[in-house]
């Protein structure tokens, strides 16, 4: 086995081990126990082994989880459900039942837009963003539809998935991973390691800036490793955060176009000790605005512009998995800067602001709990 093998094999190995250990029982965040946070933390229902969360307009709760299951959650009342109608999920590795997005126009048209993990042929899977019709009273989904599909792959990792809308509610743009194979990211033809720009129907978009250059024609940025949140801020800016390799986790302002670098640079190093170019001015890459040294293994970004901490309008909130942290990140036009690091005790997947502009937080694991974070009384 050659030297990139050994470093593509040990890249699945640890990422793997900081994406799926197990959390210390002990160490749980919890009202009693918080005395240290600017917040409440109040545990309102458990997973097993959360991914993704969204709100639906009358408060409920999609929970996805890792092994293909999707949860229908009344945080009021714990009450909870098993949605019938989820494809069918290959969930070894980092796979997964991931992102859960309600369309703009959900009050309408009860149209969800989800991503998973697919087995291909043989040892292979792919990334898929599907659609689904919410029956919400009988607990289904119907018109299940597979929009797009990303390349096979027989690692088991990197696949990203994340979802988010343009703020005009026209275009989707989906996160594909470079599945663990590096140099993906860099190839123009390949839909891995890129920001895709799509219609809502997944074909992709006209217009997208690299069309005309030879590039696959969904394609909006490249040079990507794992993406594992996208969101937008009120100016319409897209913010995008991806784990990096052994450190080098990063936040990036993703613009149409250009390159991130990876795997030709990054702030982390491989998980063999080979080391990468850190990113350097003049390099020809866009460098992250925020990045990890130490890594923190982000799971999850939310973007938060609510009433309920005001102080935190404009910011982004970030959940480390191996770090059991939450970050606040403060935005200022196209300039981001680390606010606050809290230790929540737990490997903590996903976050997302609520309908009543409170945190709320998946931990990670076989027991991970939905967190509800609101201003200290």
């Amino acid at each position: 086995m050659n030297l990139n093998m050994i470093g593509i094999a040990t890249t699945f190995s640890l990422t793997l081990l900081a994406l799926t250990a197990p959390a210390a029982a002990n160490a749980r965040a919890s009202t009693s126990a918080t005395g240290g946070l600017p917040f409440e933390v109040k545990p309102v229902g458990t997973f097993k082994n959360p991914w993704a969360m969204a709100f639906l307009p009358n408060g409920h709760v999609l929970v996805t989880q890792k092994e293909g299951t999707l949860i229908l959650f009344d945080p009021a009342t714990g009450t909870r459900r098993t949605v019938s109608g989820t494809p069918a999920v290959s969930s070894k590795g980092q796979g997964a039942l991931m992102d859960i997005v309600p369309a703009p126009d959900f009050a309408a048209s009860k149209l969800l837009y989800f991503s998973y993990s697919e087995a291909g042929s043989g040892d292979s899977s792919r990334v898929v963003l599907a659609t689904a019709t919410l029956d919400q009273a009988g607990g289904t989904l119907k018109d299940t539809k597979a929009i797009f599909r990303g390349q096979d792959a027989s690692t088991g990792g990197h696949y990203s998935g994340r979802i988010g809308f343009s703020q005009d509610g026209k275009y989707l743009f989906f996160t594909s991973g470079d599945r663990q194979l590096l140099e993906p990211a860099q190839d123009p033809k390949s839909t891995l390691g890129k920001v895709l720009r799509l219609n809502l129907d997944g074909t992709p978009a006209a217009g997208n800036p690299l069309a005309a250059k030879g590039f696959n024609a969904a394609v909006w940025s490249y040079g990507h490793r794992n993406l594992l949140g996208i969101a937008f801020d009120k100016q319409g800016r897209l913010w995008e955060m991806e784990m990096g390799p052994r450190h080098g986790d990063e936040i990036n302002l993703i613009k149409p176009g250009l390159n991130y670098g990876w795997p030709k640079v990054s702030n982390g190093s491989h998980y063999d000790g080979r080391d990468i170019p850190d990113h350097a001015p003049g390099d020809g890459f866009e460098a992250p605005k925020v990045s990890w040294n130490p890594a923190i293994s982000p799971g999850g970004l939310a973007y938060y512009d609510a009433d309920l901490f005001p102080k935190w309008k404009n910011s982004l909130f970030i959940t480390g998995l191996s770090g059991k942290s939450l970050d606040r990140i403060a935005l200022d036009g196209e300039n981001a800067t680390k606010q606050e690091h809290w230790d929540m005790g737990e490997r903590i997947r996903a976050v997302r602001t609520g309908p009543d502009g409170a945190l709320w937080l998946l931990e990670d694991g076989a027991s991970g709990r939905l967190l509800m974070l609101t201003p200290k009384k």
